[in-house]
């Protein structure tokens, strides 16, 4: 027995944790498309039926606001799941991508840079240096080639001491990353629940799947991030997983680092400080999550800081039903 553990021990520091594969050093990159990516084979057929178990404030399936059409666009929730689908019908190691506030350390800056109209420092594909993991294409690891988003969905492919090589869902590719940023998932996880957020129609869908079935369990107007500096921002688009949850997200009034302005109930995680919640609370000193539960303003134009707001109750519906780390949040246009 004292023969075989030292052994034991050599093998699992050459591999620890989640590996599929030797590593090699070139990594294969690809520029992201518009819209979701193609799935991979093998294929899968997606069954979607409407079966609420969240019914109010359902618009329906095309709704106009003002002279503007706005539709619940299915095509590309299926595209989704399908790729969900067959993604999960491989051997795969799923992680997140995380950095939120620089928590896991500021990332370098990368080989081609320059400053937004915020005036942060964001890489080639818009993708800003503050709250973002670095991807790199080989193992130099003093300038990446571009960032992943806080809460990105990817695939382990390897991990060897604090190199990890991982496949993001969304922008595609394999990268070279640190450790620290990337947080492996339990095998045990399958994502049976989604929510896809629509930037361009002001509406939230969440699907949960029950046996081949992938089911409608909710649909609702909503109101998505503005780009308006120096403090709005466009909720991002990408492929994330719910990260956390807070009754209460206290927000400070813009400008400030101190002053508490209100808070928003029913808080889900998904990106940096993007959360899918209910109606703010402009009162800090209010204690009833549930003090307003509609706002007209759902369902009609961009006019949030990042976040997803849906009605009060449909936030405390995904709040109580939809996992951590268990739920992929697609966010679409």
């Amino acid at each position: 027995m004292h023969r075989i553990l030292p052994l034991i021990i050599f093998v699992s520091l050459l591999f620890p944790g989640c590996w599929r594969r030797e590593p090699s050093v070139a990594v294969h990159v690809e520029t992201p498309k518009a819209g979701l990516p193609e799935a991979p084979k093998p294929r899968v057929i997606v069954i979607l039926e409407r079966e609420l178990a969240y019914d109010q404030y359902t618009p329906a399936d095309s709704t106009y606001y003002g002279k503007k059409l706005h539709v619940f666009q299915w095509d590309k929730m299926r595209e989704g799941l399908h790729l969900l689908d067959s993604l999960q019908l491989e051997d795969v190691c799923w992680a997140i991508l995380q950095n939120k506030a620089n928590r896991n350390g500021v990332a370098p800056l990368p080989r081609k840079f320059r400053r937004n109209e915020y005036e942060n420092v964001v890489d080639s594909f818009g993708v800003e240096h503050y709250q973002s993991v670095p991807l790199f294409v080989d193992s130099v690891r003093t300038a990446p080639y571009r960032y992943g988003r806080d809460g990105s969905l990817v695939r382990v492919i390897w991990q060897r001491g604090d190199t990890v090589r991982v496949a993001p869902v969304f922008i595609g590719g394999e990268w070279l990353t640190l450790a620290k940023y990337v947080r492996i998932l339990p095998d045990s996880v399958v994502f049976t629940h989604a929510i896809f957020a629509d930037r361009t129609n002001q509406n939230i869908t969440t699907v949960e799947k029950m046996g081949a079935k992938w089911l409608v369990r909710s649909m609702n107007p909503a109101t998505t991030g503005v780009r308006k500096p120096p403090y709005m921002r466009e909720t991002p688009t990408g492929i994330f997983v719910l990260q956390e949850k807070r009754l209460k997200m206290v927000y400070l009034a813009d400008g400030s680092t101190t002053q508490v302005e209100g808070f928003a109930p029913y808080a889900n995680r998904f990106c940096c400080g993007a959360y899918v919640h209910g109606v703010p609370v402009q009162d800090p000193t209010t204690l009833s999550l549930d003090f307003r539960d509609f706002s007209p303003s759902l369902g009609t134009r961009p006019r949030s800081h990042m976040c997803v707001r849906t009605a009060t109750s449909h936030a405390k519906f995904i709040f109580e039903r939809f996992p951590v780390e268990a739920t992929a949040v697609f966010v679409i246009e």
